[in-house]
């Protein structure tokens, strides 16, 4: 057999990467990897999901000040610049480093800072941030955990001061007060909702007829309301022609002629692998258009021993998932059964944040399912009415011969955290997974996951009459 440095070497030290690594070091693998920053984490620690879900952590913290009836007893009226907030919002970025590092330092993982580049399917070259030296390493196993950055057009000058993608905004030193977003996928209505809730007025642009159109449609419908609600102008089918920035502003025009000029411009109109920088052609690797590359359910690319897991190879393209992938993708390489990753719920941290699990109502109808609904509105729980957290809903599908949950949709705050419920009891086998077991179950009072209870109550409510 082949003499190599390391069993596994992995390129990318998020949540993929981190969670491959240490899952194979604990199997007994020697392992080693390669990160493009100095630190550790990746761009979920750096330029993602924990800078941008603190900051909005950092806004909504404003609106409640701001809206509370005890504060507003003070006549405060200060406003917090953009800058502030986002300083306040990047304490947590430091611990999150320390916390992961001594992950790799405990379980005895090799470290280097630098660019991976393939020599062959067994070797790479490692350009260190340092410049000191070259460091070449074999393998046995690589994985590519790269994840993505925004995607970039090449007709727009991301280099003008007041153009920004989803990473350079959070290194804005300004507070605009009229923000162009371009984009209303998920990133797009997080953003947007940051923004108007520090007062900024905001234009979301949207290429399609309606926001975030895979989410249940009353879900959807709701977002668009309470983002208009919040000041946010709304634009459904419209795309850009031409983008013009100068020293005064950005002006966008657009195909239907419309034209709007903003202090800035926040591009989030799709994302990009991290993969031209890794020389995959001496490997004979192709990326899609946008830089992705094509896995087996093993996660194996179409070289064999080379791997691909998280962002890089596109969809869902969500922390929670690619650390499961990462997982998963170790046990397979060391012949250990593995759990498919399926079954993610979708978790959006806008203004009130969105999570749902399983079937749409559009889906259900689709495909002929005799189904009920059953909805708690926030208000109508006590615990939404203490907090003051009594916009939104959670909104439970069920089969109506058999009483199956099918599909969990949450709009309104901790949504992200709600979900979980319904996904435990979804993932129950047989009989297990029924909508009774919220009937059945003690609920602590006042919660939000009493909200279950209610939910259920008012869905076989509707079936009892039948």
């Amino acid at each position: 057999m082949a003499k190599y440095d390391v069993d596994v070497l992995i390129i990318g030290s998020g949540p993929a990467g981190e969670s491959a690594a240490m899952a194979s070091a604990k199997a007994g693998k020697k392992v080693a990897v390669v990160e493009g920053r100095a630190l550790v984490g990746g761009n979920c620690a750096h330029k993602g999901t924990i800078p941008s879900k603190s900051l909005r952590h950092a806004v909504k913290q404003i609106i409640q000040f701001k809206t509370g009836n005890l504060f507003r007893e003070t006549g405060e009226t200060w406003r917090l610049t953009y800058p502030r907030v986002l300083a306040a919002a990047n304490a947590v970025i430091p611990k999150q480093v320390e916390l992961h590092t001594d992950f790799y330092v405990r379980n005895r993982v090799k470290l280097y800072s630098g660019f991976a580049r393939f020599i062959d399917e067994n070797t790479v070259a490692i350009d260190l941030l340092d410049g000191s030296r070259e460091e070449i390493i074999s393998a046995d196993k690589i994985i590519i955990a790269t994840g993505s950055r925004p995607y970039r057009p090449a007709d727009i000058d991301f280099s003008h001061p007041r153009v920004y993608d989803s990473d350079t905004i959070l290194e804005m030193a300004h507070s605009p007060r009229h923000l162009i977003i371009y984009g209303a996928g998920v990133i797009g209505c997080e953003y947007a909702s940051i923004f108007s809730g520090l007062g900024v007025k905001v234009d979301l642009i949207n290429s399609r007829d309606r926001l975030l159109s895979f989410l249940d449609d009353e879900i959807s419908d709701a977002l668009s309301y309470h983002l208009r609600d919040n000041g946010v102008r709304v634009r459904h089918s419209e795309t850009y022609e031409k983008i013009e920035a100068n020293e005064r502003g950005v002006t966008i025009y657009l195909e239907s002629g419309k034209r709007i000029t903003a202090d800035a411009l926040l591009w989030c109109n799709g994302r990009s692998g991290n993969t031209d920088k890794l020389n995959l052609q001496a490997i004979g690797l192709e990326p899609d258009h946008r830089g992705n590359l094509t896995v087996n359910e093993q996660y194996q690319t179409a070289v064999e021993n080379v791997y691909a897991v998280g962002d890089v190879v596109g969809w869902p393209s969500l922390a929670s998932a690619s650390f499961d992938q990462g997982r998963a993708l170790a046990a397979a390489i060391l012949g250990k059964p593995y759990q498919e990753v399926a079954g993610v719920p979708t978790g959006i941290y806008t203004l009130p944040e969105i999570s749902s699990i399983g079937k749409t109502e559009r889906e259900l109808t689709e495909a002929k399912v005799p189904y009920e609904v059953g909805r708690c509105l926030f208000k109508n729980t006590a615990r939404g009415q203490i907090s003051g957290e009594d916009v939104g809903m959670l909104k439970l599908l069920f089969h109506v011969d058999t009483g199956q949950l099918l599909g969990v949709h949450c709009f309104g705050a901790e949504a992200a955290e709600i979900i979980h419920i319904g996904q435990a009891i979804m993932s129950q086998p047989g009989e297990g997974n029924n909508i009774n077991f919220f009937l059945n179950t003690t609920f602590n009072y006042p919660t939000m996951a009493e909200a279950y209870r209610l939910a259920a109550i008012d869905g076989t409510n509707r079936t009892s009459r039948r």
